[in-house]
């Protein structure tokens, strides 16, 4: 992923028709100023993984309904995960988990602001594992919930990309942020990824 891409994919839209965004809130979900929220309504035929019980983080029940969603629709998928959504994504994604043969059309996943696996040690064991898709990592400086180093590591065990967001909070409403079109930037570019049209001009690109 680069600023070409990025850029290509604010200008194009979201790339494809066939690609489904899907959203995976943290704890309390995402209310309706959320970046989260404002993706949706920016993106046609977006999902939004629906906890039965979000003030309750659980990685077993949250990283199944993760893989119900996923497993509902026919075509390439982007997910944009947040907090502990993004323990919930990476677990249920987990090479080691027996989801992971159906989740071969997960073409790219923004994990933003992950919640700290040590804080969250009561909702359930999480070992993080190298991902087998296209994955980016948004840290930040000041985030409350997991320290940028912290961040970085679970990015590199994960073997995903990563961004150092600064002084950005836990990258969240109450930290402003609302619309945020770089998040967009980033699952547009995940998804032009997964386009067959991609390919075709990576080849004409490098052949």
């Amino acid at each position: 992923m680069n600023e070409r891409n990025a850029r290509d994919a604010g200008r194009s839209g979201f790339s494809s028709s066939l690609v489904t965004l899907v959203t995976v809130p943290g704890l309390h979900g995402s209310e309706d100023a959320h970046w989260q929220s404002w993706l949706e309504r920016e993106t046609p035929g977006a999902r939004r993984v629906e906890q039965r019980d979000w003030d309750t983080p659980n990685l077993a029940i949250w990283s199944d309904a993760v893989r119900d969603v996923l497993a509902s629709i026919d075509g390439p998928v982007v997910i944009a995960a947040h907090s502990f959504g993004c323990l919930a994504t990476a677990h249920a994604l987990s090479p080691a988990g027996a989801f992971h043969a159906h989740a071969a059309h997960v073409k790219g996943v923004l994990f933003v602001a992950p919640a700290s696996p040590a804080k969250f040690r009561f909702a359930g064991a999480f070992t993080a594992r190298r991902l087998d898709t296209l994955s980016l990592v948004v840290g930040s400086q000041t985030d409350p919930w997991m320290p940028l180093d912290d961040a970085r590591t679970l990015a590199q065990r994960w073997n995903s990309a990563f961004v150092n967001l600064g002084d950005a909070g836990h990258i969240n409403t109450s930290a402003g942020f609302g619309p945020w079109p770089l998040a967009k930037h980033f699952v547009e570019t995940l998804a032009r990824r997964a386009a067959p049209e991609y390919e075709e001009e990576e080849a004409r690109a490098y052949g």
